[in-house]
């Protein structure tokens, strides 16, 4: 399918709706100060989900989720299903990880659980991730756990997974790290921007998946253009053009970014 040329992962959020309340997160800053941005929230229609599975290459990654929590969708199992030609991870707070075991084991390659500093909800969250470790015991999905900010490895050490750090940053966007300026690579293009686009549960694909409230990297909508269309399109076309002539500053959602597409640990 070479009109995918370079595609190396995409999001595709099953839904926007989430189960947890959490202190640093974006959507929720939104919610209490600025309501007129508020998400929509809901789930992707599955036969939208079809159309975008049967167009997406075999062994890239699919990632299950974007602004809400992939375990909320009611058709989780089904949905991780279609995808079974590729890599498919899904990020989680963990709270359904045990209610879902059956549609979650064997069911995705890889699966990360969030881990969050002041976390008020640390111990029940443990609790889960150690009941899901032992449902699961040798079989898939390869699970690991994304600490963001100062997070006490001592009380996961037992779980025998491998830990995942990401620093803190502003709720609104991709910038404002704490202690830690991002990454930049060799080339001086962002690697998110080149390889890497999201699908939001309403069919809007964007350059990335930064939060986007704004709807700044919008590329159009997959209802209506095909996602090599998009991603062949005039629009990304001339950001990506931008990006290689070192101008990223001229392309509207990354002009406030500081993100480079290299995942930032402490």
């Amino acid at each position: 399918m070479t009109e995918l040329n370079g595609l190396g992962t995409i999001n595709i959020e099953l839904t926007s709706r989430c189960n947890k309340n959490c202190w640093m997160c974006g959507r929720r800053k939104v919610d209490r100060e600025y309501p007129e941005l508020a998400l929509e929230y809901g789930d992707m229609d599955f036969d939208l989900l079809k159309s975008i599975a049967a167009q997406i290459p075999p062994d890239v990654v699919v990632q299950l989720h974007r602004d809400g929590d992939a375990l909320l969708y009611p058709r989780f199992g089904e949905a991780a299903a279609l995808f079974s030609k590729n890599i498919r991870n899904i990020v989680t707070n963990g709270k359904l990880l045990v209610e879902k075991a059956d549609e979650i084991i064997g069911n995705l390659e890889t699966l990360s659980v969030s881990i969050f500093e002041k976390d008020e909800e640390a111990e029940e969250q443990r609790e889960l991730i150690r009941k899901f470790l032992a449902l699961k015991s040798d079989k898939k999905p390869y699970v690991t756990l994304r600490l963001i900010g100062q997070v006490d490895t001592g009380s996961y050490e037992e779980f025998g997974q491998r830990f995942v750090r990401r620093v803190l940053h502003n709720p609104m966007g991709s910038f404002g790290y704490v202690k830690r300026r991002p990454c930049v690579p060799e080339i001086g293009v962002c690697w998110d921007f080149l390889m890497h686009p999201c699908i939001n549960r309403q069919g809007n694909m964007s350059i990335c998946v930064r939060f986007d409230p704004e709807k700044l990297g919008v590329l159009g909508n997959v209802r209506e253009h095909s996602v090599a269309e998009l991603w062949n399109g005039p629009q990304r076309e001339q950001w990506k053009a931008l990006h290689v002539a070192g101008k990223r500053d001229s392309v509207p959602l990354c002009a406030r970014c500081e993100y480079w597409g290299v995942p930032i640990a402490p």
